[in-house]
């Protein structure tokens, strides 16, 4: 193995030592450019070899962003390697709070309160959230107990039921300053004794104290159509009013929008609401960190984009009021109330189509196109060097080969052990790539010539081999011939007993291969003759 490595780098210094002066250094270039783009390969391979883990700060689990986030998840990573980890959460507040530490790298969010922290220029988070989609409407929701309430301002000394603290809090406060009210004109169920935000509370707890008559009003910002306000609604007396005035709050907010809760979209007979109700719409956003990779948030939205369906199917039953609300992701456009910061991984899929790529990547397609053309060069001088030593491997098998053609130089049955260990060898070399096919070829032709040469001289062999053999049996039988005559003329026991010898001495001959086996068979017959006349002319020896 050492040998044969020592002489591929031997073979390569040859190779790279005949080479003039500017073509060395084009080959020394071409491998550097190589490497480089080799290292840069492997790096992107180890990149999407190692699944990206990213946070979903999400709100609360009754909401539909949450439910959403699950749907996503599932289809995120069955369709990608990226692992989604979804959080409840109390709100945008939080959500956003989290992107901005670091806590999480995606975020459900209002666009009214995104506008706060993406828009404002002296936010924290204004340099690392970032816009990735406008997912849905959220509608600005207020269900009431008593029937007398018909007005926004009449709910000034009520008791609200709302967690207090969150995006949905703060839009909540936005519409009662609108109306010259502040926090301290409500009692709400969030807030302890001493005005702090109890730890724990949620949308379900709030329900529970509507439902318990231990508050007069529900505020939501929620999808219409929402399940809990549909329960409260039909089951617990609760009555939808309207929050007029959008046009006019859409000065301050202009992340607010004019919606209309329509006739009949909690019940149709008797209709809940009974007529059209006007109130606020915002957006829900997908926001992510700006530190996450590109590559990731670009490969997020393509999969959310084409597999808006199958999202949707992995709402649950229970909650078929959000499904339609997949088929509203979108592209956040420039008119929604808020200054875009769209993430640079969703510019990149939004804009894919755009013509200018070309153009925009020039610079960099042509230096792909010259490490391109640097490495077809690289490869076709390596490919000649290649073939070059397959094929000086191949000349030493076809040149060992044939130099067993010529008897002499080993045995006769050395040479055929050294000519099919020179068979092996090529066999393996072929297998392990080091010689081509052709290559391999022309040594089969010269080993069938070299093995046909063995067996001509194998045949030679063996024909002078049987010539002695022959030679050998006729002498032992001209001396049996003799004794017969020798046995008429002398005592009969001394000619059995030379008789006797010269058997031995053919049983030897035969045991060494002196003499055949058909050529004893003859000198026996002889024998017994030879035996069978001493006998009759002796009878004592019977």
């Amino acid at each position: 193995m050492s040998t044969s490595k020592n002489n591929h780098q031997a073979k390569f210094l040859g190779f790279f030592l005949v080479l003039d002066p500017f073509s060395r250094l084009i080959f020394l270039g071409l491998g550097f450019a190589s490497l480089s783009v080799f290292v840069i390969i492997i790096g992107n391979i180890v990149n999407n070899l190692t699944p990206p883990h990213l946070t979903l700060a999400a709100g609360d689990k009754t909401g539909e962003s949450y439910i959403i986030s699950e749907a996503i998840k599932k289809v995120i990573e069955r369709r990608t390697n990226i692992k989604l980890q979804v959080e409840e959460t109390r709100g945008s507040t939080q959500n956003i709070e989290m992107l901005s530490t670091g806590k999480a790298q995606l975020a459900m969010a209002q666009v009214d309160v995104a506008a706060e922290e993406i828009g404002n220029i002296n936010s924290p988070s204004k340099a690392n959230a970032r816009t990735v989609a406008l997912l849905y409407k959220d509608t600005f929701q207020l269900v009431v107990k008593n029937p007398q309430i018909n007005q926004f301002v009449q709910l000034k000394g009520k008791t609200i039921a709302l967690t207090a603290s969150g995006g949905q809090y703060q839009s909540f406060l936005t519409v009662a300053r609108h109306f010259g009210l502040s926090e301290k004109d409500f009692k709400i169920t969030g807030l302890d004794n001493s005005g702090k935000p109890i730890p724990g509370y949620s949308d379900q707890l709030a329900d529970k104290d509507f439902r318990e008559n231990k508050a007069d009003a529900v505020f939501r910002v929620r999808a219409m159509g929402n399940k809990s306000i549909a329960n409260l609604v039909n089951n617990y007396q609760g009555k939808l009013i309207s929050i007029p005035q959008a046009e006019a709050m859409k000065i301050k907010q202009p992340a607010f929008e004019v919606t209309i809760i329509p006739q009949g979209a909690y019940r149709g007979n008797y209709p809940v609401p009974n007529t059209n109700l006007s109130t606020i719409a915002v957006s829900r956003l997908l926001l992510a960190n700006d530190q996450v990779d590109a590559n990731i948030i670009r490969k997020l939205v393509q999969t959310i984009y084409e597999n808006r369906q199958e999202i949707a199917n992995e709402i649950p039953l229970d909650h078929a009021e959000v499904k339609p609300l997949i088929s509203s992701i979108s592209r956040p456009q420039e008119n929604s109330g808020v200054d875009i910061f769209l993430h640079p991984g969703a510019v990149a899929f939004y804009d894919k189509d755009k013509p200018s790529f070309i153009q925009e990547y020039a610079d960099y397609i042509g230096l792909l196109l010259t490490i391109f053309l640097l490495t077809f060069q690289w490869i076709h001088q390596l490919k000649l060097w290649i073939e070059k030593s397959k094929k000086d491997e191949a000349d030493e098998y076809i040149k060992s080969a044939i130099s067993l053609m010529k008897a002499g130089q080993y045995q006769l049955e050395d040479r055929q052990k050294i000519l099919d260990k020179t068979f092996d060898e090529a066999a393996k070399s072929l297998i392990d790539e080091r010689i081509s096919q052709e290559s391999f070829r022309t040594f089969n032709e010269a080993y069938k010539n070299t093995r046909e040469a063995i067996e001509r001289d194998k045949q030679i062999s063996q024909q002078e081999i049987e010539k002695i053999q022959r030679e050998n049996a006729a002498k032992y039988i001209k001396m049996v011939v003799k004794l017969l005559r020798y046995g008429q003329q002398n005592q009969s026991t001394i000619v059995q007993q030379k008789l006797d010898i010269i058997l031995e001495q053919v049983v030897s001959d035969l045991v060494l291969e002196n003499i055949s086996q058909e050529s004893f068979r003859t000198f026996i017959e002889a024998y017994k003759a030879t035996r069978d006349s001493i006998k009759s002319q002796n009878p004592s020896l019977n």
